[in-house]
């Protein structure tokens, strides 16, 4: 059940996103052009700090309901930072960080950051970025007090361009800036929880773009005819289309888990388990969609290629299964034999 502000905020993305999100704005993102009107139109109605606070400025949805609506954009291939400007903005109002305007993204920095009078010393390496060349960069860094939260600028960092197979900006920066107390504050999670709440957003996108892959394959196999009969009405399609719907089924399962598990004790184990499903979901039910849809899904002007691209690229960011799955096991076996019953049913 989800409440009657959440409810609306739904609506809006729904309508934002079909009215600013077509195949034409997500194949001009594909080539490199930022999408102006969309990002304004998704700004400008709040949905980027759904995650913050109302006294600095957000919704102040509850965390699982607010994540919800990622799903709703990358159920468009919406290519914009809508997800990584939300666990951003959320960071920096947990950090009691001012939240700036425009779209955020967040990082982990391999290297270290140390006082210097009044300013922090910030030195290191972050790689494959969301978005890290053009949006304003909350980076967490390693110091002699623990981990600490720093808010950037890409103009003040060197920058390696990279993408990945759904064209979306994914950066290399390096750093070596000096910064601001005023733009640092301890951080309210740890590297490991920082990569958990990453995989936490690709599991939700990619219950989305999985649904609107099952919903193209089932209207493709409905309107395509061979042999005088519809693709649906053929057995073995019939079959396919039954796992590809399950697979949906069980990635919407997992980013449930995923989206309760934020904010919560166990957040590393809860989102391990929910991303290594969610990433097998997405290399099967991808596979099925371009089975049934044939060639024809592979072309630049049918909308499959933009989903399954994006299932495909977000199954390996921040984790993929067998990472996600080795953590766990680890994890789990170290318990020891008496609790290990017990932590699995709990999902602890």
């Amino acid at each position: 059940m989800i409440d009657d502000e959440t409810a609306v905020l739904r609506d809006t993305a729904e309508r934002i996103f079909a009215t600013h999100c077509d195949h034409h704005v997500v194949a001009e993102a594909a080539a490199g052009r930022w999408p102006t009107a969309l990002w304004h139109a998704v700004e400008s109605s709040g949905l980027s700090l759904a995650l913050v606070s109302e006294h600095g400025g957000g919704a102040a949805l509850p965390v699982s309901a607010a994540l919800s609506l990622i799903d709703v954009a990358a159920e468009y291939a919406a290519p914009i930072p809508l997800a990584e400007t939300m666990i951003a903005a959320w960071l920096l109002d947990r950090a009691g960080l001012a939240v700036p305007s425009g779209h955020l993204t967040f990082a982990s920095i391999i290297g270290h950051a140390q006082p210097v009078n009044d300013l922090w010393r910030v030195s290191g390496v972050a790689a494959r970025v969301p978005w890290g060349g053009t949006a304003r960069v909350v980076a967490l860094a390693d110091s002699e007090t623990g981990p600490r939260l720093f808010m950037l600028s890409s103009d003040n960092l060197v920058v390696e361009p990279g993408i990945n197979i759904a064209g979306e900006p994914r950066d290399t920066l390096k750093i070596e800036v000096i910064v601001d107390s005023g733009a640092t504050s301890p951080s309210p999670v740890s590297s490991d929880q920082l990569r958990a709440l990453g995989a936490a957003i690709r599991t939700v996108q990619i219950a989305g773009a999985l649904r609107r892959a099952t919903d193209l394959t089932l209207r493709h196999a409905r309107d395509r005819v061979q042999f005088g009969r519809s693709l649906s009405q053929f057995q073995a399609i019939q079959q396919s289309l039954a796992v590809l719907a399950t697979q949906a089924a069980v990635s919407a399962m997992a980013a449930a888990m995923a989206r309760r598990a934020v904010g919560e004790d166990g957040l590393v184990s809860k989102i391990a388990i929910a991303k290594a499903r969610a990433g097998e979901a997405a290399g099967i039910g991808a596979a099925i969609a371009h089975q049934i849809h044939g060639a024809i899904g592979f072309t630049l002007e049918h909308d499959l290629q933009f989903i399954t691209k994006r299932l495909y690229a977000w199954r390996d960011e921040f984790g993929n299964e067998v990472e996600w799955n080795l953590l766990y096991g680890y994890r789990i076996t170290a318990l020891g034999p008496d609790r290990l019953w017990p932590a699995i049913t709990s999902s602890a």
